[in-house]
């Protein structure tokens, strides 16, 4: 399953250029939307945490962090980012997403490669020279999460996309039904961080009507309020 996962996931990734991996995206100064370099964050602890588990021989903590990353990124960060990537925002808001996308897959491949070596290098070969597994270990700095960016703000984003779809399963419509109004409150720090990703959860939301923000010092959590469209 894990195996399927990631060359679905991969040629999602690719399909931006045909597969070749040539976006008009570069590398990581491309990135520049907070939720793409939020996601880098996340990707780049990752990374330090995955290192010190090989490094203290605990190989299945490394893929036990690794897998959870992933399953998270493929149900959350690539849903959130796909209408950006296919330039729903504008080239540069579509170059930001599909260079974070290209940046993800590099290192989740290397990190994977020890545990899954031939889907890893089947993926590899589609987009890169030679093998995967002859490439350097992969390094929090390549990712170079901004000082400005917090990997909470995934975990926000994530928690009102959740409760985006949660409206909709409990009214029975399709993911893609139009939301009437979304209505996010809690804490102000999390709803802060939320909000920079308004427009991104707008598009992943389906949502047609008014996406409010409202703080309260007294929450605890994160609570989505959806009305699903009369049209759904």
């Amino acid at each position: 399953k894990l195996a399927i996962k990631i060359l679905n996931a991969s040629k999602f990734v690719l399909g931006f250029a045909g597969g070749d991996g040539e976006t008009g995206a570069g590398g990581r100064e491309d990135v520049t939307e907070p939720v793409d370099l939020a996601m880098l964050a996340r990707l780049a602890d990752l990374v330090t945490e995955a290192t010190e588990a090989f490094e203290g021989y605990d190989y299945a903590r490394a893929l036990e962090r690794t897998e959870a990353f992933f399953w998270e990124f493929c149900d959350q960060y690539l849903e959130l980012v796909k209408g950006r990537a296919y330039g729903g925002r504008g080239d540069e808001a579509a170059w930001s997403a599909q260079a974070a996308l290209q940046l993800a897959l590099s290192t989740l491949l290397r990190l994977f490669a020890p545990f899954l070596p031939f889907v890893t290098e089947e993926v590899w070969s589609w987009w890169q020279d030679g093998s995967v597994h002859r490439q350097p270990w992969p390094q929090a700095t390549e990712l170079g999460a901004a000082a400005s960016t917090t990997p909470t703000m995934l975990t926000a984003v994530g928690q009102v996309l959740t409760g985006m779809r949660g409206a909709k399963s409990q009214a029975k419509v399709k993911m893609r039904a139009p939301l009437a109004s979304v209505r996010v409150s809690g804490p102000v720090e999390l709803v802060g961080l939320a909000e920079r990703a308004a427009e991104d959860l707008r598009a992943a939301g389906t949502v047609v009507g008014d996406l409010l923000f409202v703080s309260d010092p007294s929450a605890e959590e994160l609570q989505v309020t959806a009305q699903i469209s009369p049209d759904a």
